[in-house]
């Protein structure tokens, strides 16, 4: 049940987070046409989506309750999943787009890892003070 109410934390803070980036950010800079540049997709694809990844795993590194937060593959489980899972399915549901030797599955992958890793460091260092 801890798994599930972490997960279930995470879910709700990447759906809202994802929705303010998408109504704030894509749709008045992006637009469906994409963007031109590398520089672009950076600022304004994969630095916000960074950001939507670090608070889901953070949020659901937070609500995952003791004992089981000390088990390390528990924990990451609990807090990376959630992010993973969407990953997995924007790929899935994508992959005309998102191919293997795509920039953007790389950038998005790396996005995927670094938020994670930047969430659960976040999770310790609060944790801990």
């Amino acid at each position: 049940m801890a798994l599930v109410r972490s997960w279930a934390a995470g879910i709700v803070v990447l759906v809202l987070t994802e929705y303010v980036q998408m109504t704030l950010i894509h749709d008045n800079f992006v637009g469906p046409s994409g963007v031109d540049s590398f520089g672009a997709a950076l600022a304004l694809v994969h630095l916000p989506n960074l950001v939507c990844v670090v608070l889901a795993t953070w949020a659901a590194a937070r609500v995952h309750p003791q004992p089981w937060r000390e088990i390390p593959a528990r924990h990451v489980a609990a807090a990376c999943v959630v992010p993973a899972a969407a990953q997995l399915l924007t790929v899935t549901l994508r992959w005309d787009v998102v191919g293997v030797a795509s920039l953007a599955l790389w950038m998005s992958t790396g996005v995927l890892l670094a938020g994670c890793a930047v969430g659960l460091l976040l999770d310790r260092l609060v944790w801990a003070s």
